[in-house]
């Protein structure tokens, strides 16, 4: 038993030194039933991120600024067939009135997210971001908006945004075809995260742990692009179905295996803004906190207008009051700092990047 545990701590080591993993090494942490192995993972991965980031944790505010979308993939609840969805979309002026609220609360990055809508046209787009970037030169612009051309992403970041959200959600393409209809491509959407690399973005790409037919073989080809394509952000969480949609009576992805691979990618790359997503805080009430102890290091409280939140529902139940809404942000400040952690007001830029 004693050979396994150096074995398995030595993983954990090899990992953090070499900022690498190999298959086997990545079974093996995946499939420790140790909890001090468990254990010495989340709490290296913690100590790499104090290591930059010295227990500080960025806050994005996040503006849901529609839920209509073109789409239609099996595991979403704004896909286009979803007849039960109540549908909105803000207008250009109401989501800058978010962003002066937000920048009066402190926050300092704004996270634009919707589904893709035709609406917002390049020109809508630019004349937000514009405006945002106008008001608020200071300030970061990250964009969620999903797949579009090379054009419409560099007229975005000459508008004003840095920023660019787009999860890959997996990097096997036979995978990515049992989650999205025959419309959506795999090929499209890697050339969508090589396109916003080459035009000097800060990228974050991310995947949904326990997603329909995942194996583990799948989740070592998702770490492994991550290697190899050094995004500046992750987003990572776990799958919780929806009732609208195709996969409305799949298990969701469990907490466990989240966690493990939030410390895998931290040791990965000690500089990724990596965050405690809202899902790990619907799946569980102490999500976000244990995925900050796993090496998540950012949070991004809900500025929405409270008539909208539930309306924007990616899956069944999700969280968007409390600790995870802008107006809670005194119940996200004590949260943390019950783990020891502090709010940081700023951009919150990948360190030492330029765009």
């Amino acid at each position: 038993l004693l050979i396994l545990i150096i074995i398995s701590m030595e993983r954990v080591d090899k990992l953090r030194k070499e900022h690498t993993i190999s298959y086997e090494d990545f079974t093996g942490l995946m499939k420790e039933d140790n909890p001090k192995i468990v254990y010495y993972l989340y709490k290296s991965a913690q100590e790499v991120a104090a290591e930059i980031f010295h227990k500080k944790i960025y806050i994005r505010g996040l503006i849901e600024f529609s839920n209509h979308c073109k789409n239609n993939c099996y595991y979403c609840g704004l896909r286009r067939d979803n007849a039960s969805a109540d549908r909105y979309r803000m207008t250009p002026g109401d989501i800058i009135t978010c962003v002066d609220e937000g920048y009066k609360l402190g926050f300092r990055t704004f996270v634009l997210q919707s589904g893709e809508d035709v609406f917002f046209t390049d020109d809508r787009m630019c004349q937000v971001i514009s405006g945002v970037h106008k008001l608020h030169p200071d300030c970061a612009i990250t964009l969620s908006v999903g797949e579009r051309s090379f054009d419409s992403y560099k007229r975005f970041k000459e508008a004003g945004a840095s920023r660019y959200l787009l999860r890959h959600e997996t990097a096997d393409k036979c995978h990515y075809d049992k989650l999205h209809p025959k419309d959506m491509s795999y090929e499209n959407r890697m050339q969508c995260l090589k396109d916003l690399k080459s035009l000097g973005y800060q990228v974050g790409c991310g995947f949904m742990v326990g997603s329909p037919e995942q194996t583990r073989d799948n989740l070592y080809q998702d770490i492994s692009y991550i290697i190899e394509s050094k995004p500046q952000m992750v987003g990572i969480g776990p799958f919780i179905p929806h009732s609208a949609t195709p996969f409305a009576l799949k298990q969701s992805g469990t907490l466990e295996t989240t966690l493990r691979l939030l410390a895998i990618i931290r040791l990965i790359d000690p500089n990724i803004l990596l965050p405690a997503t809202t899902s790990l805080a619907t799946l569980t009430e102490d999500g976000r906190k244990r995925g900050i102890l796993a090496g998540a290091n950012v949070v991004m409280p809900n500025l929405t207008p409270r008539l909208y939140r539930e309306k924007y529902a990616l899956y069944d139940k999700k969280l968007a009051s409390g600790a995870e809404a802008a107006e809670g942000l005194e119940l996200l400040k004590n949260e943390l700092e019950d783990i020891g952690y502090d709010i940081i007001v700023g951009r919150g830029d990948y360190p030492g990047f330029e765009g």
